[in-house]
């Protein structure tokens, strides 16, 4: 059965985004990008909340055009864009770019689409994640610390009411100071 993996950047204080939705103090160079293009080329799917498929879909879908962007940057493009998608949205009428809008997380539609054939399943976006783990749906957390305070913001994770056991499967240090930090269910 394939898995459903959190892969999020946050804050040494564990926000994800500063108080007016920040993210410029992500530090990803080269070496954490193409990290990141290894791990989610081999994904199954994307699953992305509405706000995170706007913002993705506003700037991956021709971004390997732009002679300015070279590198991991143009290969993600290519990655974002070939990728099968859904996107969860109650509002979004139509999505673009082999995406599939679904309405609710529903944890047994959720379990049929794990139990499909093909690789893991990357979930972007806060609003959503906090949904599937109250639904108790994420299967690995992938976290990448970026050594800086941004004093305040949204944190990653909300007060939840029950305990996740997780066992540490994998950390790794970047040349830019980001540690990454790879959790399963137990």
């Amino acid at each position: 059965m394939r898995k459903i993996i959190l892969m999020m950047s946050v804050s040494l204080e564990g926000f994800f985004e500063g108080p007016e939705g920040q993210i410029d103090w992500h530090l990803v160079d080269d070496e954490l990008h193409g990290y990141f293009n290894e791990r989610l080329s081999a994904m199954g799917a994307f699953l992305h909340g509405r706000r995170t498929y706007e913002l993705m879909a506003d700037v991956w879908p021709t971004a390997d055009a732009d002679p300015a962007n070279a590198g991991p940057t143009a290969e993600f493009a290519g990655i974002w864009r070939d990728m099968p998608k859904f996107v969860f949205s109650r509002t979004l009428e139509r999505a673009d770019w082999n995406t599939t809008v679904v309405r609710d997380v529903d944890p047994d539609a959720i379990n049929e689409l794990k139990a499909r054939p093909g690789g893991d399943m990357a979930i972007g976006g806060a609003d959503l994640a906090e949904s599937f783990m109250r639904h108790d749906l994420i299967d690995e957390y992938h976290l990448c610390i970026h050594p800086v305070l941004i004093g305040k913001g949204r944190p990653l994770f909300p007060v939840a009411d029950a305990r996740v056991g997780l066992r540490l499967v994998e950390t790794r240090t970047f040349g830019n100071g980001v540690l990454l930090v790879r959790y399963a269910r137990r």
